[in-house]
């Protein structure tokens, strides 16, 4: 019990009370005062327990685990507020990563589970739709190629991720429209799903027929990791640019299980589990909660918040170094990179939990503010998109862990390392980048310029980078 200050009100603490009560399968009359709680006091229990469970995976005691899950699953509702929402994909994640434990089990679970090609389309349709940060990154991207390309007669563009026609559409329409004419365009896609590639093809020769620009597509199918450098037929004197939207990170992925099997408890106090301060809520958001109490008591490990060269010169970095080799090798005249801008790449799962309920918590926010809780929609990002990265980031490890964003600063280290140079974004394209957010009509989103980089923020919490390169010889 805690009472204020200069105050004769006395108010119940949920973590006080609730770290009492026995984690059993017989709770009784405190199911009833778990489903009464006020929605501040439940965020902040929902966080508490999804920390203890954390706790209990990492430390092997499942036990524990499964009574802690079952606690949980009478407050997360992927249809309540924005914690519930968020407790149930993280529930999800964390029982997933235990079913790994047992294979048999986790493939005969998930033997019939399968997105479906129009599923995957469709919810990255939505994710476009619903939040501005691609609709940002085009503008950016289609700004730096023009200014690089200025007076150039033939332009190649590869696209790492060629999955959204309206990014090239608008860049087209750019081109046609020089008073010197437009240049011979040659536009290669990469992506590992041929029909996918079929579909961007058939959009953008359309779309330059009807502007009357020379054009090529280039369809090379196949995943990041294994692309075959050949196939992007790179010719002498084109101009070249290179675009990496939300794909790069995916190549950090190693065989760390040497690793995980040495990973150290965090957040342990006396009792095996360290709770956090008490305190009432009264922020506006669970991003500005986790911001100000989450972290009490927890300190990341430094590979979760560090850039220091010496922290990516271990062996999670040695295929992408050997890739943003390759990309230096083709003398690209400008390459704009956007990415996650997080620390979801920590070494530990606990690391990664706190890390992941920072920035997802950030992103629930955003739907919060701009999509009614019922919304189909806004159900099918949260479960397909956001639900299978958080379960990507708490369940998997090693080569099968592809979700490992990291912050700008990385990225600029590893940029540097390969031989490439910093382009500054202009004012012009931050100038569109800026009314854009703004017409967005949501007043959460914010831009912020960093070094000549752009970061795309809800509220003040980065959530996106993007950046532009120039190979350095």
């Amino acid at each position: 019990m805690l009472q204020a200050e200069g105050s004769s009100s006395v108010t119940c603490s949920p973590l006080q009370f609730f770290s009492m009560m026995s984690l059993s399968h017989s709770l009784g009359s405190p199911h009833l005062l778990l489903r009464e709680m006020k929605s501040e006091e439940r965020g902040l229990y929902l966080i508490h327990l999804l920390i203890t469970c954390a706790n209990h995976v990492a430390s092997g005691t499942l036990e524990n685990a499964n009574a802690t899950l079952e606690q949980i699953s009478l407050l997360a509702s992927p249809d309540g507020d924005t914690m519930q929402r968020i407790a149930a994909y993280f529930t999800e994640a964390l029982a997933d990563r235990i079913l790994k434990t047992w294979p048999g089990i986790h493939r005969a679970l998930n033997s019939t589970r399968m997105i479906m090609l129009s599923e995957e389309i469709l919810v990255q349709k939505l994710f476009f739709d619903l939040f501005p940060f691609l609709k940002v990154a085009f503008v950016l991207t289609h700004q730096a190629i023009i200014e690089a390309m200025e007076g150039e007669k033939m332009i190649h563009i590869i696209d790492l991720n060629a999955a959204e026609p309206a990014q090239w559409i608008a860049l087209l329409q750019v081109l046609s429209a020089r008073p010197e004419g437009p240049p011979h365009l040659r536009i290669t896609g990469v992506h590992q799903k041929k029909e996918i590639l079929d579909q961007i093809a058939h959009r953008l020769i359309e779309e330059a027929e009807k502007l009357d620009i020379p054009f090529q597509f280039n369809p090379v199918v196949s995943k990041l990791e294994n692309l075959d450098f050949d196939k992007l037929r790179v010719k002498t004197g084109e101009a070249l640019a290179i675009s990496s939207i939300l794909q790069l990170h995916s190549l950090l992925a190693w065989d760390d299980e040497a690793m995980q099997r040495k990973s150290p408890l965090l957040l342990k106090s006396s009792n095996g589990i360290h709770l956090q301060r008490v305190m009432p809520m009264s922020q506006s958001t669970l991003s500005d909660f986790l911001d100000k109490d989450m972290t009490n008591g927890y300190t990341p490990s430094p590979d979760s918040t560090s850039s220091s060269p010496a922290s990516l010169t271990t062996s999670n970095s040695m295929n992408m170094e050997s890739f943003l080799n390759a990309l230096w090798g083709l003398s690209p005249k400008v390459m704009v990179v956007t990415e996650q801008d997080c620390n979801h790449n920590g070494p530990t799962l606990m690391d990664r939990l706190l890390e992941a309920l920072y920035s997802y918590a950030a992103l629930f926010d955003c739907l919060e503010s701009t999509v009614s809780r019922t919304s189909l929609e806004r159900l099918r990002v949260e479960k397909m998109l956001f639900g299978e990265e958080i379960k990507n980031i708490i369940a998997c490890e090693g080569s099968e862990r592809k979700e490992r964003h990291e912050k700008l600063d990385k990225w600029f280290h590893r940029f540097d390392l390969a031989g490439f140079g910093h382009v500054p974004l202009s004012y012009f394209g931050m100038l569109q980048a800026k009314r854009l957010m703004q017409s967005f009509g949501c007043e959460g989103y914010k831009i912020r310029d960093e070094n000549g980089c752009i970061l795309i923020c809800w509220q003040d919490r980065s959530m996106f980078s993007i950046s532009a390169w120039r190979s350095r010889k």
